[in-house]
């Protein structure tokens, strides 16, 4: 069977959608655990997609076509994940800050979460500090993520923070921040759990933070 993940994992990364549905099927059909599948054969192929776009050997377009390849194999495996409760996947509230019109990054990083196995919400750009403590309260992420692409924007950041924290909120989910003119020292200044300088380690700093829990 590991053969078959491995195939599995294969289709993902040439964005093979027809072959990575077909393959999530049969691994299915010969009694494989939906989770198994998940863990051993879709998200090893979406963390190699991550890995080689982040070392400049595949770039967006490819990222996108083995996201959808990563979907059909997802959509046949969500109903039996959602049956277990040891399966249900963490939660990320993405959106770009009140101000800030740009989301081509914030996009990406929620298909790179997605392919790790995250459950993304995704609130667009121009988000107010109003609207991501509205998404807290509804959605009860484990993570909330926040981009900027303007350095004018990047108060909000900090200006969400402190509405989260005065809600009572910021304890008890993880704060992430990113974008081109955001820093570790920005982050780090106005209370954020986390930083990322792009979506391969934006992935990789939503783990950490999960594992700290």
């Amino acid at each position: 069977m590991s053969g078959l993940l491995e195939e599995l994992g294969n289709k993902l990364y040439d964005g093979d959608a027809p072959g990575v549905a077909a393959l999530t099927r049969r691994a299915l059909e010969d009694g494989t655990l939906a989770l198994v599948v998940l863990n051993q054969g879709l998200l090893p192929g979406m963390d190699r997609v991550g890995r080689d776009f982040r070392d400049g050997e595949i770039f967006i377009p490819e990222v996108i076509v083995a996201a959808r390849a990563m979907h059909a194999g997802l959509e046949l495996i969500k109903p039996l994940l959602a049956q277990s409760s040891a399966a249900s996947a963490r939660k990320i509230v993405l959106g770009t800050v009140q101000g800030d019109l740009h989301d081509i990054g914030k996009k990406l990083v929620g298909i790179m979460m997605q392919g790790a196995g995250f459950h993304v919400v995704d609130l667009g750009h121009d988000v107010t500090p109003e609207r991501f403590l509205e998404a807290a309260r509804r959605e009860n992420p484990d993570i909330i993520g926040m981009s900027a692409l303007l350095s004018t924007t990047m108060p909000v950041m900090k200006t969400t923070i402190e509405v989260l924290r005065h809600a009572g909120l910021d304890g008890k989910l993880r704060i992430m921040v990113g974008g081109a003119p955001v820093t570790r020292a920005w982050a780090d200044e106005i209370g954020a759990d986390g930083y990322a300088a792009d979506a391969v380690t934006a992935v990789e700093c939503a783990r950490r933070l999960m594992q700290a829990r």
